[in-house]
């Protein structure tokens, strides 16, 4: 079952959709504000910090990732990392927040590096599940293969990959897994270098997946991305009673004279359309930023 699309937010909430919110999806209805945090502006709160060897390019990132966070509701964690300037931002990069469905590159990066500790390649089924979970979003799919890893090898793999801050959903709920803007860094920068934990072949097929999403699901950090930069995403939403909608994004992006990962988390959104805007309008100034650099 595939989620995210217009049919599938004209339903309504279906007794099995409120279901798979437990499992990581929200249903896609718009349902109206709910109280959410202070603007992320109030004092006391984070700020965007941001390291770069290209002169200038740190100073003009902060300024305009804080000017596109103004004003907005919730409380939202960002991580920039360009190889090519050596330039890195974050905001709330150790807060935690429900995965929803950015889980599933996790859950197939574990399932590459168990194949390849084992000197075998996906099954057929395996790649069926996998196609269908990244580029569809597809829940059955997820679980499906959660629960054919299980925790040991889960856990195995976020050890190998240094993801500390990780702690996988219980009881099949992998919706629920806590993540970080850190971590998910680090598995982006995982997926786009050569590295022992994962395999050329794995790295390249996990690209190709994320980059084949379905174009309604296309939406968050490639937004602004320019043209001839290629573009991978995975994207997740789910809405609970607390904090509202959780919706995410993180994407890695070459081209240009750049070669970059970006991860957005917010939570405390009053609607998923008020959380992929958020999300957007920082996508949009670090794609024009680094495009000018």
């Amino acid at each position: 079952m595939s989620h995210g699309t217009s049919s599938e937010k004209s339903r309504g909430v279906s007794r099995r959709a409120r279901a798979l919110v437990a499992v990581g999806v929200g249903a896609g209805v718009l349902i109206p504000s709910v109280a959410a945090a202070s603007p992320a502006a109030a004092a006391g709160t984070p700020t965007v910090s941001c390291t770069s060897a290209k002169a200038g390019l740190a100073d003009k990132l902060k300024k305009d990732i804080t000017a596109a966070l103004a004003n907005r509701r919730g409380t939202i964690a960002v991580g920039l990392h360009d190889r090519s300037t050596n330039t890195t931002c974050s905001l709330r990069a150790s807060t935690a927040y429900d995965s929803a469905s950015v889980v599933k590159v996790t859950v197939l990066a574990a399932l590459l590096w168990d194949a390849k500790k084992h000197n075998r390649y996906l099954t057929d089924r395996e790649t069926s599940l996998a196609k269908a979970m990244i580029t569809k979003s597809d829940n059955a799919a997820t679980s499906t293969l959660w629960k054919q890893l299980g925790m040991t090898k889960i856990k195995g793999f976020l050890a190998a990959a240094g993801m500390t801050q990780t702690k996988p959903g219980a009881n099949g709920y992998w919706g629920l897994t806590q993540i970080t803007v850190t971590d998910e860094q680090k598995l982006l920068k995982l997926i786009t270098a050569r590295n022992p934990v994962l395999s050329d072949n794995a790295r390249a097929y996990i690209l190709k997946l994320m980059s084949q999403v379905i174009s309604s699901q296309r939406w968050g950090t490639p937004y602004g991305a320019p043209s001839g930069v290629s573009v991978a995403v995975k994207n997740g939403w789910l809405q609970r009673a607390t904090n509202g909608w959780r919706v995410h994004s993180v994407g890695a992006f070459k081209g240009g004279g750049h070669d970059y990962v970006v991860t957005v988390l917010t939570h405390g959104n009053g609607t998923m359309n008020y959380g992929i805007t958020t999300i957007q309008g920082v996508a949009k100034v670090i794609h024009r930023d680094l495009a000018a650099s």
